[in-house]
């Protein structure tokens, strides 16, 4: 579902006051030396829900609002992961997110003297999916259950369960056998 989200109106200045707060937990969380769990209770501030404690965060950890990224449980997440969580992140459990890896749940509008406001369409990604290192989904995608994304890879369109993605724009190269 997409939202609209308009420069200068009460809803974004409230948003505004959320991203200022968070800004300075993830600036504080990337320059200096933590520990996983110390970890997981700064990330649990900046989406203010818990982290589950079978969830690993390398840093450096990035967000631009946070209190729209929603953790599953045994999610590992490597270096210099960016959400950009505005329109919303759901990330189910036991999923691999690479290193250098964008999810982005927001765009800008395509008219010249709408640029500024803001689209706002959730990314799903369901349990076992793996996002290979700096691959890029872009807003509205859904990554299906046990799905893969290959390294490098741009998302554009929904994966679908079951099936490994790779290239820019990424193209379904192979179904996976699941045992049951």
């Amino acid at each position: 579902m997409e939202s609209k989200l308009d420069l200068g109106t009460p809803a974004y200045d409230g948003i505004q006051k959320n991203i200022d707060v968070n800004q300075k937990l993830v600036q504080e969380l990337n320059t200096g030396a933590h520990d996983t769990d110390e970890v997981r209770k700064m990330v649990s501030q900046i989406t203010n829900e818990k982290v589950d404690p079978s969830t690993e965060i390398r840093l450096p950890f990035y967000t631009d609002y946070g209190r729209n990224l929603h953790l599953g449980k045994n999610v590992f997440i490597n270096a210099g992961v960016t959400f950009t969580d505005l329109g919303g992140i759901y990330i189910g459990n036991n999923v691999l997110i690479g290193p250098n890896v964008t999810i982005v749940s927001v765009n800008h509008r395509i008219e010249p003297s709408q640029r500024r406001h803001l689209n706002l369409k959730s990314v799903y990604i369901h349990d076992n999916a793996w996002l290979g290192a700096n691959v890029t989904i872009t807003p509205g995608t859904v990554i299906g259950e046990n799905a893969i994304v290959g390294a490098g890879a741009v998302v554009t369109k929904d994966v679908p369960a079951n099936t490994i993605v790779a290239g820019v724009p990424a193209k379904i190269i192979r179904k996976i056998e699941v045992e049951n």
